[in-house]
């Protein structure tokens, strides 16, 4: 298999892990998002909350890996952007991690009061809704505010590039500045983000990574047809 050939399957690979972890990772937080006495309660969700924040520990290194793996192909396009696009997936990365901790320091807090540590339930009650506040933020800071801004990036050296077939990067048009309005509406309180309209602005930008990691784990990146080479024979 070529090095190239080898690389696509790679990022398309990081793409399906990504979005497959952040699935997982939200559905086993479930618990202790939802339920804002989690920290005064049994510690029966405790493992899969902590399963959960391993799928998004690995969420957050595959988030990081599309761009350094892709990186070698998109710097011969723009390699200002292409290191953008690296830097922007690693912001993206570092937001994820600090909604882990944050959601982790809960089991923490759980644990205090389990324990008898402390008996002050005012506190570890405020204390917990505030680090789910801080996972919230994040989540929507993460997934949606720093995504947008780096899928447009993609899209565009994918789209000069001709690396793909170009209705994939015109998904990544729409999918990046749709995703990124929808977390500005969200903020100014107009819907919640998991809501339907905040599933509808999604499904673009998601279409978009499916169908790259699906294009590249079949077919690779597209080679340029080497037109000066026949020119010169």
């Amino acid at each position: 298999m070529k090095p190239t050939r080898t690389l696509a399957t790679v990022v398309g690979s990081l793409f399906i892990s990504a979005a497959v972890t952040a699935i997982l990772g939200l559905a086993l937080y479930d618990p202790i998002l939802h339920q804002p006495n989690y920290v005064l309660q049994d510690s029966r969700y405790e493992n899969q909350v902590i399963m959960g924040a391993f799928f998004e520990i690995i969420l957050a290194f595959s988030v990081i890996g599309t761009s350094i793996s892709v990186f070698p192909v998109l710097k011969k396009q723009n390699e200002s952007l292409a290191l953008g696009y690296v830097c922007g997936r690693l912001l993206e990365a570092a937001i994820i991690v600090v909604g882990i901790i944050s959601l982790l320091a809960i089991v923490t807090l759980n644990h205090q009061f389990a324990t008898g540590a402390t008996s002050d339930t005012a506190s570890l009650l405020t204390a917990g809704k505030v680090l789910v506040a801080v996972h919230d933020w994040t989540f929507l800071f993460g997934p949606n505010i720093a995504l947008g801004p780096n899928t447009l990036m993609l899209s565009y050296l994918l789209y000069k590039s001709k690396l793909v077939p170009r209705f994939i990067p015109i998904l990544g048009f729409i999918g990046g500045p749709l995703i990124f309005l929808s977390a500005m509406f969200v903020m100014a309180g107009l819907y919640s983000q998991i809501s339907v309209w905040g599933t509808i602005c999604a499904i673009p930008v998601f279409a978009f990574e499916m169908s790259l990691a699906g294009r590249l784990m079949a077919k690779g990146f597209r080679v340029p047809e080497p037109h000066s080479a026949l020119l010169m024979s």
